[in-house]
């Protein structure tokens, strides 16, 4: 019988080798790093859509005993008392001067009972402050001999301020105890009242000094909670 013959490659067929191929490993490299740059700008999006909205502050001080103590973590809205007009949208391009169009959103301004952070004037330190609202645009507020907080003649139900005093008794320190507040200003206190440096000391704040209002503490998770902000019905009867 004739022997058989060996089959054959064609003279076409790539030639076989132990080499493995590299264009799947360069192509999973190039993906992941896709996946590391997406994910490295998703989150910067996020970070800085967050900070549009909220900051986060910590409480340095006693001042707002019994509400809020010192070392507390809060978050304050920064958007709290903003206004949305429509030509913020190409305010922030270099050159171009801040306009005032037509305002698409108002969310309104402080209102009594607020607490607020914000920069002090002068001679309060130049780093921001946490305050209540106690005074808007026209209050007459008054700190009488017998420590009541009088706004427009009415005494002030303030249950946050606990054992503490309204201190307006050194004239040296504390010389606003009767203010007319002026429009576009507001008076704030502390609600440790008797330790705090406040517009007894450094008399009104204007609006645009306001950065945003406390929402919530969060940090200890003991005191995780939202701030309180009354709303003094003494003064506002239903």
């Amino acid at each position: 019988m004739p022997e058989p013959i060996p089959p054959t490659l064609p003279a076409h067929a790539p030639a076989l080798t132990d080499e493995s191929p590299t264009r799947p490993v360069e192509k999973k490299k190039t993906s992941a790093l896709r996946e590391i740059i997406e994910t490295a700008i998703l989150a910067l999006l996020i970070f800085v859509s967050v900070r549009a909205v909220v900051l986060n502050f910590k409480v340095d001080g006693t001042s707002m005993l019994t509400t809020l103590e010192n070392g507390e973590m809060i978050l304050v809205n920064r958007n709290a008392y903003r206004e949305l007009d429509l030509a913020d949208f190409v305010d922030w391009l270099p050159g171009v001067s801040e306009q005032n169009w037509v305002t698409l959103i108002d969310w309104g301004t402080p209102t009594r009972g607020d607490v607020v952070v914000f920069t002090p004037p002068e001679p309060g330190d130049q780093k921001p402050y946490i305050k209540r609202v106690i005074g808007l645009p026209g209050d007459r507020v008054q700190i009488t001999a017998d420590n009541q907080v009088l706004v427009n003649g009415i005494a002030l139900d303030e249950p946050y301020i606990g054992d503490y005093s309204n201190d307006c008794t050194n004239v040296s320190n504390f010389p606003y105890c009767d203010v007319v507040v002026e429009e576009g200003h507001f008076f704030m206190m502390g609600d440790h009242r008797n330790n705090s440096q406040d517009s007894r000391f450094f008399s009104v704040v204007p609006e645009e000094q306001i950065i945003g209002k406390a929402w919530l503490v969060y940090w200890p998770m003991d005191n995780f909670g939202t701030v309180d902000h009354p709303n003094y019905p003494e003064l506002n009867p239903s």
